[in-house]
């Protein structure tokens, strides 16, 4: 699994020439460092002087990102195994006329799959910046910081991620499916910049 290997062979393995990982799992991997940026803000909040009225809330806030980090983690892998399945697609045979149907429907439902997987990845990376903008409003004000760190990788999480759904996009012939994707992509797309905007904006350094 790419998620168990050191940083610097994950480095060296995405600078490689092979295919995996790209650009979607490093957006997941991404959106698990903006996640855990949070995280880290809202346990610098808990127990501290002075925050008492939001304990319970950060409290909270850390164990829901906490299952959505862990959730963004296993992305990184599901990204790479998603677009390998792209290639073992191309790779069927494809000598007779069967084969040529067979090895066809499995590339359209291989491209498919690795255009939904980013796009969950998405939506998880906007929940992350959710999260972020509650540590950075009333969370440890000597971490904002960071808080704006996490925001920012999340940012970055869902643009690279809506990349990746739409070069994949681009080789499916489902006109409704993509019609569907596309639609979802425009709204992430332009949803992320008012909200980094708007989250930036609490960051009082």
């Amino acid at each position: 699994m790419l998620t168990n290997q050191k940083i610097t062979d994950f480095l060296e393995k995405t600078a490689s020439g092979t295919p995996v990982p790209g650009g979607g799992s490093v957006s997941a991997l991404s959106a698990a460092l903006g996640a855990g940026l949070t995280e880290m803000v809202a346990n610098l909040t808990v127990g501290k002087k002075g925050y008492e009225a939001v304990e319970g809330e950060m409290t909270e806030t850390a164990e829901t990102i906490r299952n959505l980090r862990e959730k963004l983690v296993t992305e990184v892998d599901k990204d790479s195994s998603a677009y390998q399945d792209v290639l073992a697609a191309f790779k069927l045979p494809k000598d007779t006329q069967e084969e040529k149907e067979r090895r066809a429907e499995a590339i359209q439902d291989a491209m498919k799959n690795a255009a939904r997987v980013p796009l969950g990845v998405a939506y998880e990376a906007l929940q992350v910046m959710d999260l972020a903008e509650k540590v950075i409003k009333n969370g440890n004000r000597n971490a904002a910081s960071d808080g704006a760190v996490g925001t920012m990788m999340a940012r970055t999480a869902v643009l690279g991620a809506l990349f990746n759904v739409k070069i994949n996009l681009a080789s499916v012939k489902d006109k409704l499916f993509v019609e569907e994707m596309t639609q979802q992509v425009n709204q992430l797309e332009s949803r992320v910049h008012e909200r980094e905007k708007e989250i930036l904006s609490y960051v009082k350094i």
